[in-house]
């Protein structure tokens, strides 16, 4: 068992992820945003990442950007022009904030999940790249291709599967985590998920007590939208 994963190795911090950046203190998945997340002591970003009409690998949540007149579908429009609604490069992420953090990706359709990895790895990243989907089957022939982590990210009632034979699935597809809403782990589960050595992640954990609930059930990694919040949880916390 890895020391993320291990309860009794926590010399491996909780992974504190900055949902979108510092989005409440500047726009969403920009290059102020994360800059503002680091800066308060997120260890970790998270963001979106599409592939724009020329093949570049873009931050951004929706498939589509503007209002009105000017709204544009990322997929049909250059990097470039992209750029002016605030929407950054991953190249220009890594170039601009360096690598020290541990970046979490939702890969918003399979095809951009190869050059996000290129990127990674051009910049030396790889090993702190977060690959995160839905279909279990789009990740699983990239384990034997790359040293990224690959995080099954969906609501747990979407599983048809038992929640055993799942996380045994996982584990056989080298998924190094499990990533389920806040709200939908137990420190049973979260246990269950660690004895076939995958991590445990919860997303939209956005108040203290939500937080505070989640290590107490001994889980790996939080997503929260106020990093300063997020840190000093995390730092103040105490394993019971």
């Amino acid at each position: 068992m890895s020391a993320l994963n291990d309860p009794s190795e926590r010399s491996v911090p909780v992974i504190g992820f900055a949902h979108r950046g510092a989005r409440l203190d500047a726009p969403e998945n920009t290059i102020e945003a994360f800059d503002l997340a680091l800066r308060a002591g997120a260890r970790g970003l998270e963001t979106d990442c599409w592939l724009s009409q020329d093949g570049e690998v873009v931050c951004v949540h929706d498939a589509t950007v503007g209002r009105g007149l000017r709204r544009r579908k990322v997929g049909e429009t250059s990097a470039e022009e992209l750029g002016a609604f605030g929407v950054p490069r991953l190249a220009d992420v890594y170039a601009q904030l360096g690598t020290d953090f541990d970046f979490s990706i939702d890969a918003e359709h399979h095809e951009v999940i190869g050059p996000m990895i290129a990127v990674a790895d051009e910049h030396r990243a790889t090993t702190r790249l977060w690959v995160c989907h839905p279909d279990l089957e789009v990740l699983r022939p990239w384990r034997d291709q790359t040293s990224a982590r690959l995080v099954h990210s969906r609501l747990r009632g979407t599983i048809t599967t038992p929640i055993e034979r799942h996380a045994y699935d996982l584990a056989q597809a080298g998924i190094d985590a499990m990533n389920f809403h806040h709200s939908e782990w137990t420190a049973g589960l979260v246990s269950l998920f660690h004895r076939f050595d995958v991590g445990a992640f919860a997303w939209d954990a956005q108040e203290v007590r939500h937080l505070r609930a989640m290590l107490n059930v001994g889980i790996d990694a939080l997503y929260c939208d106020r990093p300063d919040r997020l840190v000093a949880t995390i730092a103040e916390w105490v394993p019971r």
